[in-house]
């Protein structure tokens, strides 16, 4: 029987999500909705609905929650044939609720099922056939072996020729920026293609100096692309800058899950074969596009829709 890998693999943390249904305090609520959300798999799920063949793996808890998040993520396309379930540590949990107008995120993940992944769970048969891999900057803050297990996988990545793309997602609440300084800056060394954000890179080269950033970025071997550098996306691409325009959203409704969006369309135009420009370019769209809805990852668009923007047709209602 012929080993099956899609053409992009990605793991990490996904938890369930719990928030009022209108825009309020917990504290004040009566009634919370019942989602899910996790960087790593709101880019499965991106790049699946974009026809991208594409798996996601985690360790979740053998409990409702952790069963609910997989049946979902499998319902959305993506091959979650390598998930793990732990009868010893529960499925995450986030709370998000707005507060004087502002999202404010509480995490119960301490301990949770994903942070205990080990390297020796990796299949390394599964990601030696993928194209890409996918990681972000999250999960290494959840644990020590969660860590390893990242560096193990670009190893292996290494080793198959499988391509690295690598986002940062810096989240303090995870860890101190000393911390994440030094892993995110060696992972970003590994990668080849690494999508920080403008702001991101200032708390991570620890200087307000767009001339140093610039220097630091072309010493990387990754293909750089910058979100929001000034009014623009930005790549670096052998000792070459190129600024995209950012596409412009009709009204923004939710901001949260814009940054996997813009990933997920980036990488669906890597595997499309697309230039890096335009691939850059469908990344915008496609994060133009979901922060035009509420949701993580259930405003992100169809192939279909995000193709006649790339061909500026006019979206027909029928």
């Amino acid at each position: 029987m012929k080993h099956y890998t899609p053409q992009v693999v990605t793991f990490g943390e996904s938890m369930s999500l719990f928030l009022p249904s209108e825009q309020q305090s917990i504290e004040r609520a009566d009634h919370l909705q019942h989602r899910f959300g996790g960087a790593e798999s709101n880019v499965a799920i991106g790049l699946a609905r974009l026809g991208v063949e594409v798996g996601w793996f985690s360790v979740v808890g053998d409990d409702p929650l952790g069963k609910r998040i997989v049946k979902s993520i499998r319902g959305e396309g993506v091959d979650v044939s390598r998930v793990m379930y732990s009868k010893d540590a529960p499925t995450g949990m986030m709370f998000r609720e707005q507060i004087s107008g502002r999202s404010a995120v509480h995490y119960f993940r301490k301990g949770s099922a994903a942070s205990t992944l080990k390297p020796e769970q990796l299949d390394e048969q599964y990601l030696q056939g993928a194209q890409l891999l996918h990681i972000t900057g999250i999960t290494p803050a959840l644990s020590d072996s969660c860590k390893e297990t990242i560096y193990d996988a670009v190893e292996i990545a290494k080793k198959h020729g499988v391509k690295i793309c690598f986002d940062p997602n810096l989240r303090l609440k995870l860890w101190s920026l000393e911390e994440a300084r030094e892993v995110i800056l060696h992972l970003a060394s590994k990668a080849d293609y690494f999508l920080p954000g403008w702001d991101e890179l200032k708390l991570l080269y620890n200087t307000e100096d767009a001339e140093l950033i610039d220097s630091k970025l072309n010493e990387l071997s990754a293909t750089c692309i910058v979100k929001g550098k000034g009014d623009y996306n930005v790549i670096y691409e052998q000792g070459t800058q190129t600024e995209v325009p950012f596409y412009p959203a009709e009204k923004v409704i939710d901001t949260v899950g814009a940054g996997d969006a813009f990933c997920a369309g980036f990488l669906a135009g890597i595997c499309k074969e697309m230039s890096t420009y335009e691939a850059v370019r469908m990344a915008s769209i496609n994060g133009s596009l979901a922060v035009q809805s509420y949701g993580d990852w259930e405003a992100l668009p169809e192939w279909e829709q995000l193709q006649q923007r790339l061909t500026a047709q006019a979206w027909i209602e029928r």
